[in-house]
């Protein structure tokens, strides 16, 4: 899997970085993606091509922001026989909610991602995903404090493993759970979809939905700045892209500290995601820091940088053994009703 990384040149690696982190939403966004690399637009465009074909970049397209749109989330441990893993989390798949899904080493074995629309009950669908996946215990891990969503990986190979984080802190939305107008809908539904690679892909979007283009990046820039949409950017398929240690490192956090502690946690470039969530009898961790690194050693030198940065050691590293699922979720879709209808007794 590293050897696809290792044949990127210097171009293909600032490129990964930059899209990464933010895909500029204007008019020809690759001629500024060019500009940028000092090369040419239908270069950009080509290179981009051969990183989708070669499954180092997943999808290029808004990160919209679950609760913002009025969707409830949460991250699920579910645990299934050891036999049965596989079969599980191919149900658990089915759900068109479920983002995320992967096998840890862990006695709750399967790590899963669900959001379901304002109209229904997460704890409803994740009750009747358990039964329907065989698990003998699942429990929901919402998160109660975001601190931080956003994956940056390095494709240079130059940052150190302690560097600090570009990807802006977790702020919350001020128009979180309103309703989205028609239009703000019918731009949603182009914005999350994939982009086309081609050199006025935004237009593209306009002619569907009938408006113009400076509607449609109008409605873009309103949607990251209102905080609805967290950025504009790219997902790469991380063990293709050299990237194949994933640890979610949970830590036991005095409650008093549990601010400072996660905002100082959110920090670390190599820190994707970082949340305060529920503890239970059994588990003490409160808050947990997704981890990614070319090698373990590399998410461990990270997590011995954050034990420095903030004293606390009582820690677990959860590294994933399977990826069973990593989608966004669509939105504004009627999957969401037809799994109901098949699913779920209405009363």
């Amino acid at each position: 899997m590293a050897a696809a990384a290792r044949a990127l040149d210097e171009i293909d690696q600032e490129l990964l970085n930059l899209i990464q982190v933010a895909f500029p939403i204007e008019p020809r966004p690759f001629a500024f993606l060019a500009d940028k690399l000092g090369t040419t637009e239908d270069e950009v465009i080509a290179r981009l091509a051969r990183l989708k074909q070669a499954s180092i970049v997943r999808q290029i397209s808004m990160i919209f922001d679950t609760r913002a749109l009025g969707y409830r989330s949460s991250l699920i441990a579910t645990r299934v026989p050891d036999g049965h893993i596989d079969q599980a989390a191919a149900i658990i798949n089915e759900h068109p909610g479920v983002s995320h899904n992967y096998r840890r080493d862990h006695e709750f074995n399967l790590w899963w991602t669900i959001a379901v629309p304002p109209t229904s009950s997460l704890e409803d669908h994740v009750a009747r995903v358990h039964d329907l996946a065989g698990g003998e215990s699942t429990r929901i891990m919402h998160a109660i404090r975001m601190f931080k969503i956003g994956v940056d990986l390095d494709m240079t190979g130059r940052r150190r493993m302690d560097a600090r984080s570009t990807i802006p802190a977790y702020r919350t939305s001020e128009r979180a759970g309103e309703l989205l107008n028609p239009t703000e809908i019918a731009a949603l539904r182009e914005l999350q979809e994939d982009v086309e690679l081609i050199p006025l892909p935004f237009a593209a979007m306009a002619e569907r939905m009938g408006v113009t283009e400076d509607e449609v990046l109008g409605a873009a820039h309103a949607f990251i700045d209102e905080g609805r949409a967290r950025r504009y950017a790219a997902v790469l398929y991380h063990r293709r892209a050299g990237f194949v240690a994933n640890a979610m490192s949970v830590w036991e956090v005095p409650e008093d500290r549990i601010e400072e502690v996660g905002q100082t946690m959110a920090g670390f470039a190599a820190v994707s995601h970082c949340y305060q969530r529920p503890t239970y009898p059994d588990w003490p961790y409160n808050v947990f820091g997704m981890l990614h690194g070319r090698n373990k050693e590399d998410c461990e030198t990270a997590a011995r940088a954050i034990e420095v940065e903030t004293g606390v050691t009582e820690r677990r590293m959860l590294y994933s053994t399977k990826e069973y699922k990593k989608v966004r979720v669509r939105y504004y879709t009627d999957e969401f009703d037809r799994w109901e209808r098949e699913h779920l007794t209405r009363t």
